[in-house]
């Protein structure tokens, strides 16, 4: 089988856009894969804040926000599906040990190799309580790719892949993260052509 042929999986991956992709929503951004298969990819734009943060959004949905260090988190914009719908990226919860295997909330997909990514509200009111994962990114809305299409876009260089690091969706301050996943690749932004691969 040849390498051209060889199915990528980029789950725990980071997309990182190309100069050239100037589409509104992916120019500049850092997007973490959460899922990579045959049938599609799914991922979140981890570098794209919206204008509130998860005060407002707690108050949205009528729950108190016991979490000080989370009140001027932003809530980030995930992607254009869905943009209606939270969804929590965070570290992975353990369930109890009589229950190996499960997941502690409701609608999680358990990333392998990687994070947790939550849909259902029941992460959100742990949090609200003072409890829920230690460190979490919010956002809404999540990015999505058909069957091929990622792959595609990758041929014609829209996107840098590089395994993920959590420090830069955890610890980076997000105008850094841009610079910082590409910096995981060895690489400036100063040093990539808009024009790449299209001599």
């Amino acid at each position: 089988m040849s390498s051209d042929s060889a199915p990528i999986n980029l789950t725990n991956h980071f997309l990182i856009a190309m100069p050239g992709l100037e589409d509104a929503i992916f120019s500049r951004s850092v997007v973490y894969v959460c899922e990579h298969s045959e049938r599609g990819s799914l991922g979140l734009v981890i570098n794209k804040p919206s204008d509130i943060d998860l005060k407002v959004l707690f108050d949205k949905v009528e729950l108190p926000l016991k979490r000080d260090d989370l009140l001027q988190t932003p809530v980030f914009k995930g992607g254009p599906v869905q943009t209606d719908r939270g969804f929590v990226l965070h570290e992975p919860m353990h369930a109890p040990t009589d229950k190996p295997g499960e997941t502690v909330y409701a609608s999680t997909m358990t990333i392998p190799g990687g994070l947790e990514m939550t849909t259902s509200k029941d992460v959100l009111e742990a949090l609200s309580m003072g409890a829920g994962p230690r460190r979490v990114l919010v956002s809404l809305g999540y990015s999505a790719w058909g069957e091929g299409q990622l792959e595609s876009e990758l041929s014609e260089n829209s996107w840098l892949t590089v395994d993920a690091d959590r420090s830069v969706i955890f610890d980076t301050p997000v105008e850094q993260r841009y610079d910082k996943a590409l910096g995981l690749l060895g690489v400036e932004a100063w040093m990539l052509s808009p024009d790449a691969g299209h001599a």
